[in-house]
């Protein structure tokens, strides 16, 4: 970033504020959210202006966010060597990393049990090639979503051994509460170290090592890691104690564990953990990888998906991701961790066209579960409760989360999706900020109300029976309402400040960028453009609105609203019949056809005057 004391930005910023003459409770919203001016302290804006060098709007972008000046510097070029922390400083890390170290020293088969999404598959991946750089043997399973279920189960694991020759396994975004399975696997003679994130009870799975940031008796601070950055750590503990016994000295050359940092950005860009601290240095320094385009997979599914253009937050969360996450979810679970790992050219293209075509094949299978579930919600039962919850049978297990996470987007609260195969029930859930669903479904499990659940704050899996599914929902609701009661849920969608058209240049686009990157706990910037005039409104692509905003100087802005055209935003713009409207949005710069431009990515709209 260059950035300037004063901008062109920085005027249509100014002046779009003072000709509004309206306070932001003035305007009003299309889909029913309030907006919300982000609070700043003016001084702290004005020191970060004059210390650092930058636009007023960069600086009121960092000061909303809580960045001191001081910690400016630190923000915009985070460095691994200042935020990323010792392993050993975890409970069981030393103990996991000195068995690891034996096994590829002692030519031991290690073992690895991934989760089927991408947080699993990226940390498979990213051990696999580690252990096989340092001189050590693996063998890898990814259970099937349907099949197997979420989490280890014995008999696979067990396999490992009896099939592979692996004297321990590492089982990587899953296994904390993993009991049962651990416990018969221990009794097997099969030494598991758990890689996990997800939230812990006070008892322990039995196993060797048990290293995961969010344990109970763990020191707060790192329960932000997703998967991948756990055992990012745990191959810089390994690495460490190969080191230390001299094994580089005459064996392959000691990797440099930098080079698989785009898995680790991939991994934690999807698993949707908090993109502060150390998360916010793994990924913008594997951005930096990922742009280099070494890893012969990531390579071919950028390619596949027509990316052009430098490597953001964004094509990880929503162009890379999905089409890893296709495999676990329509396809053959493994398919993701195969392409991260192979080290053929022609494999590597083969799977990401495979894995493109099934992305394409989940996106129907979503669209027509997701219409069932809306419809499914206008039963009273589901219509008024404090989670959205909707159920259905044989909808399809793979995509019960991302209609979750539709729900949730759409109604604002807590959202879980069930898919009945006869008495059972397997149900995906995702939650809002200010609701630990992870905790209250595992106190459902512990209340006898589910067959299995666990999960995070944001996001929880589970197993129900018909006959249980109702005091569930009782359970559920009870426990969320309780937590909405506490944080309060009014809709609501926070605004940066207000932009010009005129204002919404590439320079900004380029400016904002590089505050990223952007995601959970480190929202991307956005802006009222208020009272403007469309020159162009239709829809393109699947359910997408695009329109053309007039500049006060001639010209247009073009934005797109995504999957806007059956909700109140789409009817918003596309029936706006000249009315004058303020818009809500990101700006972000739009490569097309070799061609960069800067677009308004719509959030919200409403009409001028009410």
């Amino acid at each position: 970033m260059s950035p300037t004391l004063k901008t062109s930005a920085d005027a249509a910023f100014t002046d779009a504020g003072e000709q509004v003459g309206l306070s932001i409770e003035d305007f009003r919203s299309a889909t029913g959210r309030r907006w919300v001016l982000r609070s700043v302290d003016d001084r702290t804006v004005r020191t970060i202006i004059q210390k650092c060098n930058m636009s007023e709007i960069g600086a009121r972008v960092l000061a909303a966010r809580g960045i001191l000046p001081d910690d400016v510097p630190l923000y915009l070029e985070p460095t691994l060597r200042d935020l990323l922390p010792d392993p050993d400083k975890f409970h069981d890390m030393a103990r996991g990393a000195e068995r690891l170290a034996t096994a590829i020293m002692q030519d031991e088969c290690i073992g690895i049990f991934g989760d089927y999404d991408v947080d699993g598959a990226t940390s498979a991946a990213l051990l696999t090639r580690f252990i096989r750089a340092a001189g050590g043997r693996t063998a890898a399973h990814i259970p099937d979503r349907i099949a197997e279920g979420y989490g280890p189960n014995a008999p696979a694991i067990l396999n490992l051994k009896d099939r592979r020759g692996c004297g321990v396994v590492v089982t990587v975004d899953c296994g904390t509460l993993s009991f049962g399975p651990l416990r018969e696997v221990r009794d097997g003679g099969l030494d598991v170290i758990v890689v996990d994130h997800h939230t812990a009870e006070s008892e322990l799975p039995p196993a060797l090592a048990v290293i995961n940031p969010n344990r109970m008796d763990e020191v707060p601070g790192y329960g932000q890691l997703a998967a991948v950055g756990v055992a990012f750590l745990l191959a810089v503990a390994v690495n460490r104690t190969l080191r230390d016994a001299g094994w580089y000295r005459q064996n392959p050359p000691e990797p440099n564990l930098l080079q698989w940092l785009d898995m680790v950005a991939l991994g934690t860009v999807c698993d949707v953990v908090p993109l502060t601290g150390i998360n916010r240095a793994l990924v913008l320094q594997g951005l930096k990888v990922l742009a280099a385009r070494r890893l012969l997979g990531l390579r071919a599914l950028a390619d596949v998906a027509g990316i052009d253009e430098t490597p953001s937050a964004y094509h990880l969360g929503f162009i890379l991701g999905p089409r890893i996450n296709a495999g676990g979810r329509v396809g053959e679970a493994d398919l993701g961790y195969r392409l991260l790992t192979t080290e053929h050219e022609d494999e590597a293209w083969h799977l990401a066209r495979k894995l493109d075509a099934l992305n394409k094949e989940r996106q129907d299978i979503e669209l027509g579960v997701l219409d069932a579930a809306l419809r499914r919600m206008t039963d009273a039962a589901f219509a008024n409760s404090p989670t959205a919850i909707a159920d259905g049978a044989s909808w399809h297990p793979g995509v019960i989360g991302i209609v979750a996470s539709r729900l949730k987007e759409r109604f604002n609260r807590p959202a879980c999706v069930i898919s009945w195969d006869g008495e059972t029930g397997v149900g995906s859930g995702r939650s809002v900020k200010g609701v630990d669903l992870g905790t209250a479904i595992i106190a459902a499990r512990q209340a006898g109300l589910l067959e299995k659940g666990g999960g995070h704050a944001m996001a929880a899996g589970f197993t129900v029976t018909k006959q249980k599914f109702g005091g569930f929902m009782d359970f559920l609701n009870d426990r969320v309402a309780a937590a909405i009661a506490d944080v309060g849920m009014q809709a609501n969608i926070s605004v940066d400040g207000y932009l010009r058209p005129g204002g919404a240049n590439l320079g900004l686009a380029e400016e904002l960028a590089a505050l990223g990157p952007f995601g959970s706990g480190n929202p991307e910037p956005r802006f009222i453009i208020p009272d403007v005039r469309l020159t162009y409104c239709d829809v393109v692509g699947q359910n997408h609105v695009k329109c053309r905003i007039a500049k006060e100087d001639g010209g247009n802005l073009d934005g797109i609203a995504f999957r806007a055209l059956d909700s109140e935003l789409g009817a918003a713009l596309l029936e706006h019949d000249g009315r004058r409207l303020n818009l809500v949005g990101k700006i972000r710069s739009n490569s097309w056809m070799g061609r960069v431009s800067p677009q308004l990515q719509i959030e919200d709209a409403g009409y001028c005057g009410g």
